[in-house]
């Protein structure tokens, strides 16, 4: 379908007159001329005017095997053929039950149950609320009812998961509406906060939380984590070992490890799920993005039999976990969540991820060259690009100096599309992207730093 110049000028302006867009500020955005994307194909999107992008963030981490995928499509326009929604309350439908029995045979061991709901969020808030009932319902001193969770952290956007967040930036407006959650510091290397080298620090982050953990055990219940990697913040990889280390100190302690795989899940890691990388069970494990490969909302908590069972018992007793959303275990999207799952095992999609995560980290290695450059990190096809104003003392550039988002202006001229993270240029792209089209992504961020900041 061919959208006339008049069309185009309608949806432009009624996009700047009616949509807030999400983290996004809507007085400098109303000044700039849309990007308004109306299909796709394989990692490419088009727009109204018919420009073609690279879609180098997987349309916000949840792309898995491309646009338009046949076998995803068709998983889709079979279930329409025979229900679109039905509750979960009280029933169940095919979809779900499925789905449930295939996440549960790729999830870390230990993980038996599953509650569907219906983002990122909402499957934190679902972790959240689960560990804090449990514990009261099975401790019987209703006195471990805090969290523990991570400087840098950021787990969503509802109030409970906000309370875990840990970017000032996101989530600081909000303190008068949060709970307290015990902090820990984060293992961001390139600014340690302890003023440590990598090779000689001995891991001073987990010496810190194992001392908090060892204060403040008797009144946490769980603890929350991105799997080695903390997203949101710049894509912070934690060093080899340290998310073994934290399952090994929450079993010390006796307090619930969440989790949180939302952005890390489904293959970004080179790995189904980043916990399998260290061969680690968490008591609690929270998947949103490319579970549905990116196709509908979908969103999942994961948990164990003990937990489950925590949560059983007479009617009157009202151990009942009183939660659920009106969309919770939609048949159309777990019908495209199995198709994804399918896709994983039959086109053996984690060795394509393996194979051109190498070839993306010989790409980025040019990178460093740039005299603005000053961190390159990365974990499976997950990179981030630190931008500083000074190398030798890795000074940011002024927030005024709108950086990162100036490079990623540039780069949707050179037909690209990504996201930056404050300083810090993102690159995440569906797992379906060839080696080809990890030069272009590369190529065009690479010219496209060099464009704004200079050489």
């Amino acid at each position: 379908m061919v959208i006339s110049n008049a069309a185009r000028s309608r949806l432009a302006a009624h996009d700047k007159q009616h949509i807030w867009h999400p983290f996004t500020q809507m007085q400098e955005y109303v000044e700039e001329k849309p990007l308004i994307i109306e299909k796709g194909n394989g990692c490419t999107l088009f727009d109204i005017d018919g420009n073609a992008y690279l879609d180098g963030v997987a349309s916000l981490w949840t792309n898995v095997h491309g646009h338009r995928k046949a076998k995803l499509d068709n998983a889709v326009r079979d279930q329409l053929d025979r229900v679109a929604h039905t509750t979960l309350l009280g029933l169940s439908n095919v979809p779900a039950i499925s789905l449930a029995e295939k996440l549960i045979a790729v999830a870390p061991r230990g993980l038996t149950r599953v509650f569907y709901s219906d983002n990122g969020s909402t499957a934190v808030e679902i972790a959240l609320k689960m560990a804090f009932q449990y514990t009261r319902q099975c401790d019987g001193t209703n006195e471990k009812t805090g969290f523990i969770t991570f400087r840098n952290a950021y787990h969503g956007d509802t109030i409970g998961s906000v309370s875990v967040g840990g970017i000032d930036l996101f989530h600081e407006k909000y303190s008068p509406l949060l709970f307290t959650a015990h902090k820990a510091e984060s293992p961001y290397c390139y600014r340690c906060p302890f003023g440590l080298s990598p090779c000689a620090c001995g891991l001073e982050c987990l010496n810190r939380l194992e001392a908090l953990m060892r204060a403040r055990a008797r009144e946490v219940c769980a603890l929350v984590i991105e799997p080695l990697v903390q997203g949101a913040a710049g894509i912070l990889v934690h060093p080899p070992g340290f998310l073994r280390k934290v399952r090994e100190l929450c079993t010390r302690y006796d307090i619930l490890m969440i989790a949180d795989e939302v952005a890390v899940g489904f293959g970004k890691t080179g790995s189904m799920f980043a916990c399998d990388v260290e061969d680690v069970a968490p008591d609690m494990m929270t998947l949103a993005k490319g579970i549905s490969g990116g196709y509908l909302p979908l969103a999942a908590t994961l948990t164990t039999e003990k937990i489950y069972s925590g949560f059983l018992g007479r009617y009157e007793e009202f151990k009942t976990f009183f939660h659920g959303h009106t969309y919770t275990g939609n048949p159309l999207a777990c019908a495209a969540a199995i198709a994804n799952l399918e896709v994983f095992e039959e086109e053996r999609v984690l060795e394509h991820v393996r194979e051109i995560a190498r070839h993306m980290a010989e790409r980025l290695e040019s990178f460093r060259t740039l005299t603005h450059v000053g961190d390159v990190r990365r974990i499976g096809i997950m990179a981030g690009i630190e931008l500083v104003a000074d190398r030798a003392s890795r000074r940011p550039f002024a927030p005024e100096e709108k950086v990162g988002h100036r490079v990623i202006l540039e780069a949707r001229r050179r037909g690209l599309i990504i996201r930056p993270l404050g300083n810090v240029i993102v690159l995440m792209p569906p797992l379906a992207i060839s080696a080809e089209e990890i030069d272009r992504l590369c190529q065009i961020t690479f010219d496209s730093i060099r464009a704004v900041t200079g050489p």
